[in-house]
């Protein structure tokens, strides 16, 4: 009787594994016939929705998928430490010029930072009120240890590092951040006193910054197959129904993204600004538009800097310096409303109580990882799994929503690369840079959309 157990056990584990590998090799040739990445990932989420309904409803183990899954898991946790921490090193030393530009960047920055964290308000009361993680019920990994609720006092004093590289050992994200903020600040510091002295340490963390970002690359092209898996292994779980919350998920998210966009956009432009709100939106629609259809601030950034000065008339010294700084630090969206939402979703989904310790702690992580994910590929995603981390939570989690990353990516990106534009309108217009008469004129020269 034991015998035949394991035979059926093996023989629907199979069954499993070679379903598996067909649809991981369908996915293989989509990505050889350089077919688009959100449509690879939307079709990795179809299959594996329906891979693990098929295998639902045939009883079939589907350990071969959880593991293909884990295994992704397990490498996107590898690139965090690192990754961060060359990059929001980088990110502040390449203000080579910080005496001239001191106000203009601690105003850039600080907008950059303001309305991110503001995100990750709107993020988290918006999942609060949606309870996307409702109807999902999933164990916690054996090997997971529910954390004590720290108090505020406590919660700020684990923002700050005892030892930084046993921090990096144990995972501790926000605290090597911290002490990346001081590396790079010493870094510039030095820099006008002894250039030759840091010269070498500054070649070292952008060469380091640069491996780690094509390791990245490696891992976010994983990205099909692990959202393959791990859609599959929960769908094997729960059936149909999971896509419910999942859809939820989305609404939810969407939801803040919009919000975030009139109220907190809407406010800066109306108030900040003193611009008419539609007028703003009517001039900087190519950079939404772009933004939204390429899911890519960086190829938006032509796009945009040719809006605020073209259409919004900020003047280049403004555009030039707070639009690709915005490429890399603003992350409104990604940095912002989406952890928020994602943490809210996690903790729901394992049964894990939240308390106002972590709430604070969720935005103000959410603020410092969306320095340190600056330029990253997949900025989402690291910011999501920093702020997971930083909460204590599952990181398997994350791969589930993983699954839907596409959909609401274009959202994100929209946000993302609009706050670069209303950043850059709010500090031309405290700085005098702004042509208001020209703006008001509905001056605009014409713009070339044609992304390659």
């Amino acid at each position: 009787m034991k015998t035949n157990n394991l035979l059926t056990a093996f023989q629907n584990d199979w069954v499993s594994l070679l379903t598996s590998i067909v649809l991981i090799g369908v996915l293989y040739y989509l990505a050889r016939k350089r077919i688009n990445f959100g449509y690879r990932v939307l079709i990795a989420l179809g299959l594996g929705l329906l891979a693990g309904i098929f295998f639902n409803k045939g009883h079939h183990d589907a350990t071969s998928v959880t593991t293909i899954g884990t295994i992704y898991v397990d490498l996107i946790k590898m690139i965090v430490i690192p990754l961060v921490a060359a990059s929001i090193i980088t990110s502040i030393t390449s203000l080579t010029n910080v005496g001239q530009l001191r106000k203009l960047g601690l105003k850039t920055v600080g907008l950059f930072l303001g309305t991110t964290g503001i995100a990750a308000i709107i993020g988290l009361l918006v999942a609060l009120l949606f309870d996307p993680g409702s109807g999902i019920h999933q164990a916690v990994p054996a090997d997971f240890q529910a954390r004590e609720v720290p108090t505020v006092s406590q919660v700020i004093l684990d923002l700050v590092p005892t030892n930084p590289i046993s921090d990096m050992a144990e995972g501790n994200v926000v605290p090597v951040i911290v002490f990346a903020l001081f590396f790079a600040v010493a870094i510039v510091k030095l820099s006008s006193k002894k250039p030759e002295t840091v010269a070498p340490v500054k070649q070292f963390v952008e060469s380091f910054k640069e491996i780690m970002f094509q390791v990245t690359k490696y891992v976010v092209r994983l990205t099909p197959y692990g959202v393959y898996a791990l859609i599959a292994n929960m769908a094997a779980k729960y059936g149909w129904d999971t896509l419910e919350p999942l859809i939820m998920l989305i609404i939810a998210t969407y939801v803040a993204l919009i919000l975030h966009f009139v109220l907190t956009f809407g406010g800066l432009v109306s108030f900040a600004a003193k611009v008419n709100p539609l007028k703003f939106v009517r001039k900087a629609y190519p950079t939404i538009a772009v933004a939204f259809t390429t899911r890519s601030s960086y190829v938006t950034l032509p796009v945009n800097l040719e809006v605020i000065t073209k259409r919004l008339r900020v003047s280049p010294r403004i555009a030039s310096f707070v639009a690709p700084l915005g490429a890399t630090i603003n992350m409104n969206g990604c940095g912002g409303v989406w952890p928020a939402v994602v943490s809210i979703f996690v903790a729901r989904v394992y049964g894990i109580d939240l308390h106002l310790s972590d709430y604070i702690l969720i935005v103000a992580a959410a603020i410092i990882a969306s320095v340190g994910v600056a330029g990253v590929p997949g900025p989402a995603s690291i910011s999501t799994t920093v702020v997971l981390t930083t909460l204590g939570l599952p990181l398997e989690g994350l791969g589930m929503v993983l699954a839907i990353d596409a959909v609401v990516d274009m959202g994100r990106t929209a946000i993302n690369a609009t706050g670069t534009t209303v950043s850059a309108l709010v500090v031309a217009n405290s700085e005098g840079e702004f042509d208001r008469e020209a703006f008001d004129r509905n001056e605009e020269d014409p713009l070339e959309l044609n992304i390659a």
